[in-house]
């Protein structure tokens, strides 16, 4: 039986449930006379143990058993009497007070909030979008090249010249060997034989590199090399070392020219140069889609916040934080880094939880109110569209299908697009023109 439900907080409530402490031996007799047909202990065969032998090894995890399955059965019963809709786990305890030959149980939990959404009629919201010009087509061949880039010795003749005057400039890859020392004494890390970089990208200090510049195969120069404060490097952050280099290889780079071979490099069978620039800015667009998208949708999503008036379950944002810490540490761990022993508190993930919480809450009220759930048209749709840039679609239609929770990814992206759709449809929108660089240099997520 439970009491009725008593009110704690704005979602916060409590039921006290309890039954006969018979009916939980009544049913650990049963489950352990079901346990002694196949208990097992030295000196009897299977089967014949004696039922005190069977109590004493396996009493206590079967009364757990039932206690679980009685007082999450009598809570569930109570839940559904009352018509609660519970939000994440109750914390059951036991209640110290309670009529002889009965057991009692205090049931703290909290329930699903009301969702106010205002006027979406009114709410204003920025969307953005983004044009591929040649010249991001250009720009994606350039970084297609460097990505090919071939280095040879600078100053030797060959089938690609010779590279100009074989001392080092921006562009090239060095070979150095160095060693740095701080008042005298060498430091761990500061010295290296065979070290390669490319002057210009950064990869070093920049007085590491202004140094290098100039210097031709076998010379070396010694010069004062400042470390900031935040160098990741702490023994010598804000330190000042002196650094002997020395060049031991100089290349220079060569970028492949844009022809029919390196067309063929890139996927175009007949090594067509339109066709080679029609791929790439298919497949720019494509990319610019999706960011767009992300930051459409991540503007509706933040209009939705300021305008739904809702309580969040510390119960649900508590649950989604550690789901978030874990997930975390399963990335990092994928990554090859060693987490081990690195803590995740879940407290670290608390605003990202409620965030996710609170839009989740806003989005099914919107979907049961106005009918916005994902149709299997739509999903095999977006399945479709994902599949276009996979070399064979069929395969990609399998693995979504294949796997129930795979296709409910999907059935949640749907959603979400639907519910995106909606709310612009209803709201005040302006559309910026963002440029390319910006566009592609966000990571715009809801």
């Amino acid at each position: 039986m439970a009491t009725a439900v008593e009110t704690l907080g704005k979602l916060e409530r409590r039921i006290t449930i309890s039954f006969p402490l018979t009916d939980v031996r009544t049913e650990v007799e049963k489950r352990l006379k079901v346990q002694a047909r196949t208990a097992k202990a030295p000196g009897f065969r299977p089967g014949k143990v004696p039922l005190k032998m069977v109590a004493a090894q396996y009493g206590y995890q079967i009364e757990s058993e039932v206690l679980n399955d009685k007082v999450g059965r009598a809570f569930n019963d109570a839940a559904n009497e009352n018509n609660l809709r519970v939000a994440g786990f109750p914390n059951i305890v036991p209640k110290e007070e309670a009529a002889e030959g009965q057991l009692a149980f205090d049931a703290t939990f909290e329930v699903y909030p009301e969702v106010a959404i205002g006027d979406l009629t009114a709410v204003e919201i920025e969307t953005v979008q983004a044009e591929v010009s040649e010249a991001e087509i250009d720009k994606t061949i350039d970084i297609l090249r460097k990505q090919r880039v071939h280095f040879h010795t600078k100053g030797e003749a060959g089938e690609h010249g010779d590279g100009g005057e074989a001392i080092a400039a921006n562009g090239d890859r060095v070979t150095v060997d160095f060693v740095g020392s701080i008042d005298g004494v060498e430091f761990p890390g500061g010295k290296a034989e065979g070290y390669a970089f490319v002057l210009g990208e950064g990869r070093m200090l920049p007085e590491f590199e202004a140094a290098t510049l100039g210097l031709k195969v076998g010379e070396a120069k010694t010069f004062p090399l400042s470390f900031p404060e935040d160098y990741h490097g702490k023994d010598v952050a804000g330190k000042t070392a002196s650094f002997t280099i020395t060049l031991q290889k100089l290349e220079w780079a060569h970028l492949p020219e844009v022809d029919a071979e390196f067309a063929k490099s890139l996927g175009v069978a007949d090594g067509d140069l339109a066709k080679m620039r029609e791929d790439i800015k298919v497949n720019l667009q494509r990319e610019v889609a999706g960011r767009v998208k992300a930051r459409n949708k991540e503007a509706v999503m933040d209009a939705l916040i300021k305008v739904a008036e809702l309580e969040v379950p510390k119960t649900l944002i508590a649950q989604d934080s550690e789901r978030l810490a874990e997930m975390t540490r399963q990335d990092m761990a994928q990554r090859g880094m060693n987490v081990k022993d690195v803590p995740f508190p879940a407290e670290l993930f608390a605003e990202k939880a409620e965030r996710r919480v609170r839009l989740g809450l806003i989005l099914s009220q919107l979907v049961g109110d106005n009918k916005l759930q994902a149709t299997p048209e739509q999903v095999k749709a977006q399945i479709e569209d994902f599949a276009q840039s996979y070399e064979d679609p069929r395969e990609v239609l399998k693995y979504y299908y294949s796997d129930r929770r795979r296709l409910g990814e999907i059935e949640a992206l749907v959603l979400e697009e639907n519910v995106v759709t909606y709310v612009l449809g209803l709201s005040k929108v302006t559309t910026k023109a963002v440029a390319f660089d910006e566009l592609m240099g966000s990571n715009a997520q809801a």
